[in-house]
């Protein structure tokens, strides 16, 4: 790879007077700086960026550090992270842990991989990366980012507890308000749940909001209509005879999988959905388009937490005041109404 030094010495000048011409600096002739840059030229010189980036200590690089690549909600909050760089012209270095491949979803409950991220983020640090975004495969408290880290860290899809650390959320309670207050529009008052599991900050505020679309709705809330469920699809399967029995007209899952469960049984007792029963999912998963007929449900702003995360990160790079001082950013679900919820009035 050619040197400014080399070209220096071609054209007979300082390498310091090459490196003003090449930076638009004034101080060379117009004929030095034509010889200068003809020789550039010729010898196919590329300026080395990162070196130039390391000394100034601006490396225009963020370190992505995934959870596992294979949980459906990481790519997209990936790709929002990406899009936002992109505009900023910055570019993303990207680890894989790949904790599910290795444990399973028994880590969630585990901080003894913690080790491993504080390696992963020492790796990234002797990169030169300005900042860092850690990216979580559910929402749930995570401490895994040193307090003490020298360059600012933000959590994506995940709570660290920390305002210094910014946490990029969804806003599961707002999410399920809307999806709940539009089977309520279309006539039902009897409506089944079946959870996910129960230590799950996404099933706990799904059920709050599922509380408060009653209570704004004036219907009394009946916990003998909401099932315990685990977020397979079994076990959507294995309440609804249960709900049926308590006489509801609409079963909210609090994800799609579930939902397809009870469309099995529904199929196996010769009932339609939307017709017979009113189903409604939550994460917008892409089979849930190809259920007969297809699922209401909730799109996850997987895209928009990744963006945003990555406008926290540049924000705090930059010395700006935080919009959120509590550090916790919610962001907004979108429904998506299809024809599995039917009018009974």
């Amino acid at each position: 790879m050619v040197t400014i030094k080399e070209i220096a010495k071609v054209c007979g000048v300082s390498v310091a007077t090459v490196s003003n011409i090449l930076n638009n600096k004034p101080g060379a002739s117009q004929e030095t700086r034509k010889r200068v840059m003809k020789v550039v030229e010729e010898m196919n010189y590329t300026p080395n960026y990162v070196a130039k980036n390391l000394k100034m200590r601006n490396t225009r690089s963020i370190g992505v550090i995934a959870e596992d690549m294979t949980i459906f909600s990481i790519p997209d909050i990936i790709d929002g992270i990406t899009e936002h760089c992109e505009e900023e012209d910055y570019q993303i270095l990207l680890i894989n842990l790949r904790l599910f491949k290795k444990y399973n979803d028994k880590y969630y409950n585990r901080d003894d991989y913690f080790d491993i991220v504080y390696q992963e983020i020492q790796k990234l640090m002797s990169k030169q990366v300005e900042g860092i975004i850690y990216v979580a495969a559910h929402e749930r408290v995570i401490q895994c980012i040193p307090e003490e880290l020298p360059i600012p860290a933000v959590m994506a899809y995940g709570y660290t507890l920390n305002p210094a650390i910014p946490s990029i959320v969804v806003d599961d309670e707002d999410g399920a308000y809307q999806i709940v207050n539009h089977i309520i529009s279309q006539g039902h008052q009897k409506i089944g749940v079946i959870t996910g599991k129960k230590d799950s900050l996404h099933m706990q505020a799904r059920l709050e909001g599922y509380q408060k679309a009653l209570y704004d709705n004036g219907l009394l809330y009946n916990p003998k209509l909401v099932c315990p469920g685990d977020w397979t699809r079994p076990a959507g399967y294995e309440y609804t005879d249960y709900l049926l029995a308590e006489g509801v007209t609409a079963i909210y899952c609090m994800n799609d999988l579930m939902a397809g469960g009870v469309y099995d049984r529904l199929d196996e007792l010769g009932k339609t959905v939307g017709k017979d029963l009113s189903v409604a999912g939550y994460d917008n998963r892409e089979l849930s388009a190809y259920y007969n007929p297809p699922l209401t449900t909730m799109i996850l702003p997987l895209h928009d937490i990744g963006y945003k995360a990555s406008e926290v990160i540049l924000e705090l790079l930059r010395g700006q005041e935080l919009e959120h001082r509590d550090g916790i950013y919610q962001v907004s679900c979108e429904p998506l109404i299809r024809k599995s919820i039917n009018k009974i009035f």
